[in-house]
C-alpha cells in the first residue's frame, strides 16, 4: 500500500476535491429530480489553499490516496450482489439498488470512487462511516448496515433499503406542511433515539436534518431510519468540536461558536420538531449570514398561527430544546422523558443519559460538603421534577427492586462507551452516593449524585431561589441566614474539624455560610473542560439547504 502525502490536512469534508465522498448519494436512497440552483442558498467558496490543492494534484498528475489504500474490506462484492437501478448520485458516489445473490433481498449500495479519493483525509472519512455504521448497525431507527466490499477501483458500502422516502417528502405533502402532535411526538421520539444511541458511543451526527431521515417502506406507519453519516464524528468526553458543520437552517448556536459536543443533535431536532408542528422554519433568512445571526440571536415564534392552537406542552418541549445554552438545553435522553414525547404517558425503552452517568463520575469528585448540600437540594424537588431521572434510574434498576447493585452500576457505566471504566472506578463511585452505607443506591442517593442543576436554575429561576432556600434552611437552624459550623456538624453528622470544608463554601471568610455562598457551592462543578483542538477552517454539509423548495416563511 503506498504513502499518501499532503501539505496540508484539511478538516475531515471539506469542499472541493479534497472532500470526503458525497453521502448524500450514498445514504440518500431516493432519486431526486434536478433542482432549480436559483432557489438554493449559495455554496460557502473554497478557500484559496483548497484551490490550490485541488489545482496541484491535476497538475501533477498524484495517484489518488484512494487508489493506493487497503481499506481491508471484502473483495468479493460482485460473486454476491448484483447491481440494479441508479437511485441517485452526487460528486463522488453513487448508490444503487443491488439484489442478493444468495437470497433476492433487495438492499441498497453506496458505490464510491476510489480516484475522487484525493487526500488522506477522503480515505479516513470513508473509514470513519463504515465505523459508524458497524458502531449504531442493530438500532431499529438507524439504516442497517450490512458489509463493506472493495476492489481495485470502488468501495462499496451495503445498507438496508429504505423505500419509504424522506422525511421532508412527507412534511411537505402534509396540509400546510406539517403534523399533528400526536403523529409529530412519534417521529421525534424515534429521532431522539438515535440521537441518544450516538451520544452513548461517543459520537455526534452532526447533520440532523428532516433529508437525513428515510422512511423503511411508504405506509403511514413506518419506521424512520437515520442516514447520511458522512459529517458524524467520534468525541472523547468532555471535549469539544471546533470547527463549523452542518446545514444552516439546523445548526447549533455552539456550532457556530465553535464549542460544540453532543448537546447540538438536540438543537437540530428541536428545529425539526419546530417544523413538523407548524410547517415553517424557527430562525429563516435569505442568506447563510442572516440565518446564523437569527440562530445567535433571536427566539423561535410561538405568536402566530397555528402555534396558539398547539399545546403547552409541545411548546414547552422545543422551547427546552432550542435553549441556546448547551449545558441548559435537555439531552437526547432527557427529552424522551418529557410529557409530550413519551409514549402513552409511559417510559419507552428510555435510553441511558450520558449526562447522568457523567454526573455519577463526577460527584465522587465532589467534596463531601458538596455533595451534602446536592442531597438537601435533591430532597426538596417533587416527582414532576424528578420524571427524567426517575426514568434513568429504572433503566439501571434492572431487576427493578428499587435500588441499584454494583452489578447494575458496572453495568450502566460500560454503556458509555468512551469511557473505559475500572472495577476500582465503579465502586468508588457507588460509595460516594452511598449515604447510608448500605452497599446499594437508592433513589434519594442517586437524585443527588445525578442533578442537573444548571438546569434547575436556568428553566425557572423562581422554582431554583425557592427550592435552594428550601435545602438551605435545613442546615440553618436558628434561621438567622447563615450556616454556622456548628450548624453544619449538627445535621450532617461530620466529626472533627470541618475547617477545610467550610472554607470551600465560605468566599467571604467570616467563618459561616450565607445563601449566596450555598448557591454558589451548588452551581460549581469541579469538572474541568477540555477541548479538542479542530482545524480552523469550515466544514460545512454538502446540501447547505434542503435542495426542497421551501416557502417563504408566512408572516
Amino acid at each position: 500500500m503506498g504513502t499518501c502525502f499532503s501539505n496540508d490536512k484539511p478538516n475531515g469534508a471539506a469542499g472541493g476535491d479534497a472532500a470526503a465522498p458525497d453521502n448524500k448519494a450514498g445514504d440518500q436512497q431516493q432519486q431526486r429530480p434536478p433542482q432549480d440552483q436559483s432557489q438554493r442558498p449559495r455554496e460557502p467558496q473554497r478557500n484559496a489553499s483548497q484551490q490550490q490543492r485541488g489545482g496541484h494534484a491535476r497538475r501533477t498528475s498524484v495517484i489518488p490516496c484512494g487508489k493506493k489504500t487497503n481499506f481491508g474490506y471484502d473483495k468479493n462484492f460482485e460473486s454476491k450482489y448484483t447491481l440494479g437501478k441508479l437511485l441517485g448520485h452526487g460528486q463522488f458516489g453513487y448508490t444503487f439498488v443491488a439484489t442478493d445473490k444468495s437470497n433476492g433481498e433487495k438492499v441498497a449500495v453506496k458505490r464510491i470512487d476510489k480516484s475522487k479519493m484525493m487526500l488522506p483525509v477522503a480515505v479516513d472519512d470513508v473509514k470513519r462511516e463504515v465505523k459508524i455504521l458497524q458502531a449504531l448497525t442493530g438500532h431499529e431507527n438507524v439504516v442497517q448496515f450490512y458489509n463493506a466490499f472493495e476492489d481495485d477501483c470502488y468501495v462499496y458500502i451495503v445498507m438496508e433499503l429504505c423505500e419509504g422516502g424522506e422525511l421532508l417528502d412527507r412534511i411537505l405533502a402534509k396540509k400546510d406542511s406539517r403534523y399533528t402532535e400526536k403523529d409529530a411526538a412519534i417521529l421525534v421520539r424515534q429521532m431522539l433515539k438515535v440521537a441518544a444511541e450516538c451520544h452513548l458511543h461517543g459520537l455526534v451526527h452532526r447533520d440532523m436534518k428532516p433529508e437525513n431521515f428515510l422512511f423503511k417502506s411508504t405506509k403511514e406507519d413506518s419506521p424512520l431510519k437515520a442516514t447520511d453519516f458522512g459529517l458524524s464524528d467520534f468525541i472523547k468526553p468532555g471535549r469539544k468540536f471546533h470547527d463549523i458543520v452542518g446545514s444552516a437552517y439546523y445548526v447549533a448556536p455552539e456550532v457556530l461558536k465553535r464549542k460544540s459536543g453532543p448537546e447540538s443533535d438536540v438543537w437540530s431536532i428541536g428545529v425539526i420538531t419546530y417544523i413538523l408542528l407548524c410547517g415553517k422554519r424557527p430562525f429563516w433568512d435569505k442568506t447563510e449570514d442572516g440565518i446564523f445571526k437569527e440562530v445567535l440571536k433571536n427566539t423561535p415564534d410561538f405568536r402566530r398561527k397555528p402555534w396558539p392552537s398547539i399545546s403547552e406542552s409541545a411548546k414547552d418541549f422545543v422551547n427546552k430544546l432550542l435553549v441556546k445554552d448547551p449545558l441548559t438545553r435537555l439531552t437526547a435522553a432527557q427529552a424522551l422523558s418529557h410529557p409530550w414525547v413519551r409514549e402513552d404517558g409511559d417510559a419507552s425503552e428510555i435510553p441511558l443519559d450520558i449526562s447522568v452517568l457523567g454526573n455519577m463520575r463526577q460527584f465522587v469528585k465532589y467534596s463531601r460538603l458538596k455533595q451534602i448540600a446536592l442531597r438537601a437540594l435533591a430532597s426538596t424537588l417533587n416527582p414532576e421534577e424528578l420524571a427524567d431521572l426517575r426514568d434513568q434510574f429504572d433503566a439501571i434498576d434492572v431487576d427493578k427492586n428499587g435500588s441499584i447493585s454494583l452489578e447494575e452500576m458496572r453495568h450502566a457505566l460500560a454503556k458509555d462507551l468512551p469511557w473505559k471504566m475500572r472495577e476500582p472506578r465503579v465502586m468508588e463511585i457507588l460509595q460516594a452516593m452511598d449515604s447510608n452505607t448500605d452497599g446499594l443506591v437508592d433513589f434519594d442517593e442517586f437524585v443527588a449524585a445525578t442533578l442537573h442543576v444548571h438546569q434547575l436554575e436556568e428553566h425557572d429561576s423562581e422554582k431554583w431561589q425557592v427550592r435552594s432556600q428550601a435545602a438551605f434552611d435545613k442546615f440553618d437552624v436558628d434561621k438567622d441566614g447563615f450556616i454556622t459550623p456548628e450548624e453544619l456538624k449538627t445535621n450532617t453528622g461530620l466529626k472533627g474539624s470541618i475547617d477545610p470544608l467550610l472554607d470551600e463554601a465560605d468566599i467571604d471568610k467570616d467563618g459561616k455560610i450565607s445563601l449566596p455562598e450555598f448557591r454558589r457551592l451548588l452551581k460549581n462543578a469541579s469538572m474541568s473542560t477540555r477541548n479538542i483542538r479542530m482545524p480552523s477552517g469550515i466544514r460545512y454539509s454538502r446540501k447547505m439547504e434542503s435542495g426542497k423548495n421551501w416557502p417563504e416563511r408566512q408572516q
